[in-house]
């Protein structure tokens, strides 16, 4: 008798159990096409264990690399990095129509070109493609993308010329193209972007010609041309109505008078070594506010003003200059 009690207790519980547990189907918040391009995705990178977690009998919503929207439950963000990655990237990520954040970040075997199925992605607001091995131009559909707020596209073998449509995007704040194989000039358009300027890192390419003269209205946050080889007179980018805090214009062409330019108040760190810069080091530095200081390399002459910050920093900041002197380099004559 208490035998028979006891197996029907276990059986109602069993059967609560299993009543009150949800399906899958019933728990499951990632929206089923998301999930089947996601599926699509890993399985064009070769299935691998970095997407481990991405298995057909779970919720996307909670697989490594993914993000949902809390609302809707579409994916919103994508962001693949440091994995064991080999391929290209696949054109499915195109097929995530409410996509925000797109990211392929330090993967050093991802190849080919940008895919053009980016472009139907018209949320996106980040796109970061760096530290990988792509190739092939700068893509001018990224112009179509008009939330893109953040483009990174540094660190890989992007080559030919910079399109000049990307000044089109009305809501960009940064853009990094540097550590690429770019060539060609810095397009005009880009003194004129739609809506503010954006900080801009151009460097460690193979850029040539002038700065375009745009550039006298241009006022990003942060500037990086340095290591190209672009030449003329620089002196048009600075303004003292500018509020640039960080500008590195290092080891390119630039030859112009230094003694004639007024720096923004809002200048904190300046690099411009290793160019073919005259004349000498203008009295109003003493009121920068500047952490970080290099004209070395250079041909200024006269002696350094005395004052503000410029005698905080070391002796290499100054070095190899045609005529500098004072501190803190060698008492002038």
């Amino acid at each position: 008798m208490e035998i028979s009690k006891l197996f029907l207790l276990s059986s109602s519980l069993l059967l609560l159990l299993i009543a009150t547990r949800p399906s899958p189907s019933l728990s499951e918040r990632c929206n089923p096409n998301d999930k089947k391009v996601l599926l699509q995705i890993k399985k064009a990178l070769n299935n691998p264990y970095h997407l481990a977690s991405w298995d057909p009998n779970s919720d996307c919503c909670g697989w490594y690399c993914v993000e949902c929207d809390r609302t809707t439950h579409r994916i919103n963000s994508l962001t693949i990095f440091s994995g064991n990655i080999s391929g290209q990237i696949p054109d499915a990520v195109g097929d995530l129509p409410f996509l925000e954040i797109l990211v392929f970040h330090k993967l050093s075997n991802l190849t080919g070109r940008i895919p053009p199925a980016i472009s139907r992605l018209k949320h996106l607001k980040v796109v970061d493609l760096s530290w990988t091995d792509l190739s092939g131009p700068v893509p001018a559909f990224f112009r179509e993308l008009k939330n893109l707020q953040v483009l990174d596209l540094s660190f890989n073998k992007l080559s030919g010329p910079i399109p000049g449509c990307l000044s089109q995007l009305p809501k960009l704040d940064t853009l990094h193209l540097d550590r690429n194989r770019l060539t060609g000039p810095i397009p005009d358009s880009f003194g004129k972007f739609a809506g503010i300027a954006p900080s801009l890192y151009l460097s460690h390419n193979q850029l040539s010609g002038k700065i375009p003269s745009s550039f006298r209205g241009f006022n990003p946050s942060s500037i990086d041309l340095s290591r190209n080889k672009l030449e003329g007179d620089l002196s048009i980018f600075f303004n003292a109505k500018k509020t640039t805090q960080i500008a590195d214009f290092s080891r390119n062409l630039f030859q112009f008078d230094l003694s004639r330019v007024e720096f923004p108040k809002s200048l904190t760190a300046l690099d411009l070594s290793h160019n073919k810069i005259t004349g000498g080091l203008p009295k109003m530095m003493t009121s920068l506010n500047l952490y970080s200081l290099n004209v070395s390399y250079n041909h200024l002459c006269g002696k350094i003003p005395a004052g503000g910050k410029l005698q905080s920093f070391a002796d290499d900041a100054y070095f190899h200059n045609q005529c500098l002197c004072g501190a803190p380099l060698r008492r002038c004559k």
